[in-house]
């Protein structure tokens, strides 16, 4: 060795221990400092999300190796700076701060859905992991050998068009096992990712990740999971109802031996390929005289010749109708409308805020059908809120809670009556009312609307005891079929093997997706509705009303929009609703004509069901 750098290697350590003896210690932190601190951790956030959200719009419209990776980067760039920010954001705790300054603090810390190990490496692991159940769940596809889609590989889009229309039950067993095999395959990485995040979570000071995501909704997670099961047992009672009345139909239709008249419904039967949702199958369980409802919407859109682009544009004008500006043009030019013929892409239905100002997107196969338009409708409603709180420091720049987001749209939806039809032109006039053709229309939607609470209760209550232990990996599905058992009375067509992991094949599980937020939106969306009929000076049968048009209404839900997440949630509601309280009298009050009538069909029913072996 030389002497010079030895020689300066003795002066730089000598140097060094100089500076640190005269070290003072650190000021304590101010108010003043956690505002300038939360200023540039907001404008990098708002970057840091901008790039995430292009890439993963690429990644999910164009699925590729290196589209995945550039998500996962992407990701990994998000979630670190995330987890950097809550940890260097701890130096303002036991800080009085400004209420407002305050609950930054705390979304921030509740920021992340996939909360990340701060090591460098298992965070990339993280993202990679991500990414690739991600992808891996857009590229699957079931290819049966036999039967009238033999020849065919069926995606998520195409399978569930398939159980829209199937009535075959050997071809609905078939493709319900080929998809829900598919799953399988992604448990090696889903283990792992509950592994890692259940590690970022507990350095967040939160048990778990289930912990985690009950902590934001303004109240303890005890207290929240409380407040669900409460809901539930609100709705209980109308859902029962509805599935004794399916189970009998069906049972009649299928015989005995394949729907028990006291048991289970198998989930193969019920016209969608995980069973969440039953509207498809009114044609068979309705009885006679409400054999077709006296709107079909599938029937209107064609025989009027709507494009999917059209569809579009009708949802657009309702929230047009309402007060609300015109979507960007940026809209037109940036979204996914249709199914591309050249490559795989994620085709389930999203809505997409990219640079959280307003480059607004919908990503979506649409096909021309009754489903779809509805689905429009519910998306746009995400757009719209999205561009509502734009204005909103970064960190309030969303829903007041998530259910509030899945809500918007579907309050919209509900207005989607009869005289809604004529108002845009697709029905010539609105058939004559009747307590027949009434009770069709609601057992349509209670088909839909009623037949998913449990189902949208009971995915994340099964992923809150997977990320708390409760649920051990090697029972990761007779714990899934087990919740399905008791909150829906539903069942797999088969005996599935020890290996399966059916919950990989319903898409937010595998995209990390939290999904209470669906099951909320189904009690909101009736409490939102019955506040904008009211404010419309509606006073008739509740599910009778459609408020398209009326400007006092929206100026309503336009207040409550702009508040995005400012404030705590019971104060968004009681902005729209004059309520601050989750509460499901409204969708019993909706439905209470079709309970009424379901009671009467099924006098001398079992109400509930059996479950063998328990």
């Amino acid at each position: 060795m030389s002497f010079k750098p030895a020689f300066l290697l003795l002066v730089i350590t000598l140097f060094a221990g100089t500076v640190v003896a005269q070290q003072t210690p650190p000021s304590p932190p101010t108010v003043a400092e956690a505002q300038r601190w939360m200023q540039r951790a907001e404008a990098e956030l708002l970057d840091v999300n901008t790039k995430q959200s292009r890439a993963d719009w690429v990644q999910e419209t164009y699925i590729t190796d290196d589209t995945e990776v550039l998500s996962a980067e992407a990701n990994d760039l998000l979630i670190g700076t995330q987890t950097r920010l809550i940890e260097e954001s701890k130096r303002f705790n036991g800080l009085q701060l400004p209420p407002e300054l305050a609950r930054k603090m705390l979304i921030l810390k509740l920021s992340l859905t996939l909360p990340a190990p701060s090591n460098a490496a298992e965070r990339s692991q993280l993202t990679r992991i991500a990414a690739a159940l991600d992808g891996g769940y857009g590229r699957a596809k079931y290819c049966p050998k036999s039967g009238p889609y033999a020849g065919q590989c069926l995606g998520q889009s195409d399978m569930e068009a398939a159980f829209a229309t199937q009535r075959d039950p050997a071809v609905l067993r078939d493709l319900w096992i080929g998809w829900h095999n598919l799953g399988a395959q992604l448990k090696p990485n889903y283990e792992q990712l509950v592994a890692l995040s259940n590690k970022g979570a507990r350095e967040l000071g939160f048990h778990d990740t289930g912990a985690l995501w009950r902590s934001g909704y303004d109240m303890p997670p005890d207290q929240f999971t409380a407040e669900t099961h409460r809901l539930w047992e609100e709705v209980r009672p109308l859902y029962e109802s509805l599935h004794a009345y399916v189970r009998m139909r069906l049972s009649q239709k299928y015989g005995p031996q394949v729907v028990p008249p006291d048991g289970m419904i198998p989930a193969d039967l019920l016209g969608n390929v995980w069973g969440q949702e039953w509207g498809n199958i009114y044609d068979l369980v309705a009885p006679p005289g409400l054999d077709k409802p006296a709107v079909d919407l599938t029937d209107l859109l064609k025989n009027k010749n709507v494009q999917p682009l059209d569809m579009v544009h009708y949802g657009e004008n309702f929230y047009k109708s309402l007060g609300f500006a015109p979507l960007p043009k940026t809209f037109w030019e940036r979204s996914l409308f249709v199914k591309p013929a050249d490559r795989d892409v994620i085709c389930h239905a999203s809505a997409w805020d990219v640079d959280s100002v307003d480059d607004l997107r919908l990503k979506m196969c649409i096909k021309v059908m009754g489903e779809d338009f509805i689905t429009i409708h519910h998306e746009l409603g995400h757009n719209f809120y999205q561009r509502a709180y734009n204005r909103q420091p970064f960190l309030f720049r969303n829903g007041a809670n998530d259910g509030f987001h899945e809500a918007i749209g579907d309050t919209i939806a509900l207005n989607i009556t009869p005289e809604y039809l004529v108002k845009i032109g697709l029905l010539n006039a609105a058939p004559p009312r009747s307590e027949a053709s009434d009770i069709g229309l609601l057992l349509k939607q209670g088909l839909d609307k009623i037949a998913f609470l449990p189902f949208g209760l009971m995915i994340d209550e099964w992923r809150w005891r997977v990320f708390s232990g409760e649920v051990q990996p090697a029972d990761y599905n007779q714990a899934w079929w087990e919740l399905r058992e008791k909150y829906e009375g539903v069942a797999p067509p088969v005996a599935r093997p020890a290996d399966a992991f059916d919950p990989g094949a319903k898409y937010h599980i595998p995209a990390n997706f939290p999904y209470m937020r669906y099951f909320l939106a189904r009690i909101l969306q009736f409490q939102f509705y019955r506040g904008m009929c009211r404010a419309a000076g509606y006073t008739g049968p509740l599910y009778q009303c459609s408020v398209y048009g009326n400007k006092a209404a929206g100026e309503k839900l336009a207040k409550m929009l702009e508040m995005g997440q400012s404030r705590p949630w019971p104060e968004a509601l009681k902005v729209l609703t004059g309520e601050d309280r989750m509460d499901a009298s409204a969708m019993m009050e909706y439905f209470a004509p079709l309970k009424k009538w379901l009671d009467e069909q099924t006098k001398g029913q079992k109400i509930g069901w059996t479950v063998p072996g328990r």
